[in-house]
């Protein structure tokens, strides 16, 4: 799946979040947690990718199944701005 610049814009941003679960950006954009590892490899330089996935790993609000946040993030109205 081809998606725009700013689209992988905003999935970056979403996974460089802390309380964004993986399960939200499956809702919005239908990636998988495999294919946000991915597309985050393939757009991020190799430091940071090591850094993201450090960061990451067995968080335990990256995922929503440990987390006790009965929530998906909010967005703001002024969010998306620049479209």
């Amino acid at each position: 799946m081809k998606l725009p610049s700013y689209e992988i814009s905003r999935i970056i941003e979403m996974a460089w979040e802390d309380r964004t679960p993986f399960e939200a950006i499956k809702n919005t954009y239908n990636l998988k947690e495999k294919d946000v590892i991915s597309l985050m490899k393939k757009n991020l330089k190799k430091g940071s990718f090591i850094l993201w996935r450090k960061r990451v790993r067995g968080r335990k609000t990256k995922l929503k199944l440990k987390n006790n946040l009965n929530y998906l993030r909010h967005q703001s109205k002024n969010h998306n701005k620049y479209r």
